[in-house]
């Protein structure tokens, strides 16, 4: 009896037996790196005017920071995805980890604006690879009943992120931007906590065992690229639309459009940040949990749906408490849509290359979406009605082709298969 109490929970699924507190260690894990990943960006852009006075350069010389942060990306997601898929996924997580908190660090000792720029270009290449490796991480070394919980908790690590990164912001007046960013070092305890309580995938394991018995190499990413065309162009071209949504309801909306454009105190501002990164974390949360139950698909294309009705309110408003609720609801959509993406693009991925094409894939997607801020300027002063326009014309075209997208593939889905 006492042995039995004394056993550790356990949950069988798919002919494999799940320790449900080594599960929970691994989400906890997954939340927590990715959310100190997002943290550290976003110190760098709450901070770049600041930066700018320290290194005595113009604004749009230290906006080259974030650009080449932006441009590394994808070199991470393949680079650390690709090791991960050779060499297991937790000690690459916990060189990732290691590796973009100690240029963080760095970053806070930079002398001048080269060496600053390396520093956050070489920053990239670590949180490009982060997201990838952890998302092969979790999705493999947890019972398929959770995944699509899972899913909406890691991706919540990026508002979560936000939040946190705007309260680390409160202690700028005293310790200026450089203990900011060595604040921002502190998530070598993610490294810690893996290195210590999260075991190595076990699916990973299996296919090591299965190849070395078999004497066998699994097919590269290129093999998976040339034989599966169709399915890596529709990843891309739905990570970009994913991020042409996420981005055009985010980049400009608090500076220029509600404080420019509106005209709101700074105070009102921050608030309806908040409220909006809330809602974005609920949002990724429920759509997640949703997918388990109706499948990824729809519960994505329910969220993208949602989102078309919300625009009028979320950029034609002028008092701030409508412009509130429609920030809300539509973050709500956007990042619950958001938080099925881990699973939904885990899931879709061939075996050999789980911890390389989620990433890749997101990683392109975001870089094809770098051009938002520049196309919703140019749209606004071609309109000549401000941002509004140009806004729910991005997003909603974007919900659209993620609304299309998913929905042609769930009608394909039945008789398409990778090739593993």
């Amino acid at each position: 009896m006492n042995d039995m109490a004394a056993a550790p929970a356990t949950i069988t699924g798919q002919a494999q037996t799940y320790d449900v507190a080594t599960s929970r260690h691994v989400v906890a894990a997954s939340l927590l790196a990715w959310l100190l990943d997002a943290c550290d960006f976003f110190i760098v852009l709450f901070t770049l005017d600041d930066v700018a006075r320290s290194f005595h350069v113009s604004l749009q010389s230290i906006l080259l920071a974030p650009t080449l942060t932006l441009l590394t990306r994808p070199i991470g997601a393949f680079l650390c995805g690709h090791a991960a898929d050779r060499y297991g996924r937790k000690p690459v997580m916990i060189a990732t980890i290691i590796v973009y908190s100690a240029i963080e660090i760095l970053s806070a000792f930079a002398p001048n604006l080269a060496i600053f720029l390396l520093l956050r270009t070489l920053f990239g290449v670590a949180l490009g690879g982060e997201w990838g490796v952890g998302t092969s991480l979790i999705m493999e070394s947890i019972p398929p009943s959770w995944r699509g919980t899972a899913s909406g908790i890691l991706q919540a690590g990026y508002p979560a992120g936000y939040l946190l990164a705007s309260l680390v912001f409160l202690l700028l007046p005293f310790v200026g931007w450089r203990g900011l960013f060595i604040l921002g070092g502190s998530a070598l305890l993610a490294a810690v906590y893996i290195w210590l309580r999260v075991p190595e995938s076990p699916e990973w394991l299996r296919r090591r065992h299965d190849q070395a018995a078999r004497a066998t190499r699994p097919p590269g990413l290129w093999f998976i690229v040339r034989n599966n065309a169709a399915l890596c162009v529709f990843a891309i071209t739905l990570m970009a639309a994913f991020n042409f949504m996420s981005h055009g309801s985010q980049d400009l909306y608090p500076k220029i459009f509600l404080g420019l454009e509106r005209h709101l105190p700074h105070p009102s501002i921050t608030l309806i940040v908040v409220l909006y990164n809330i809602a974005a974390i609920v949002g990724g949360l429920f759509f997640g949990v949703l997918s388990q139950k109706i499948s990824r698909q729809y519960s994505i294309a329910l969220a993208a749906l949602l989102t078309l009705p919300f625009l009028p309110l979320w950029a034609l408003s002028h008092s701030p408490f409508w412009l509130a609720v429609g920030a809300v609801c539509i973050q709500f959509c956007v990042q619950g849509a958001w938080g099925v993406v881990p699973a939904y693009l885990s899931e879709l991925s061939p075996a050999s290359v789980r911890a390389t094409f989620p990433g890749l894939a997101y990683q392109c997607g975001n870089l094809i979406a770098a051009s938002n801020a520049l196309l919703q300027t140019a749209l606004a002063t071609w309109f000549g009605t401000g941002l509004a326009p140009a806004m729910m014309l991005t997003v909603g075209t974007a919900a659209t082709v993620v609304l299309t997208l998913i929905l042609l593939n769930a009608r394909l889905y039945g008789r398409y298969r990778p090739i593993q």
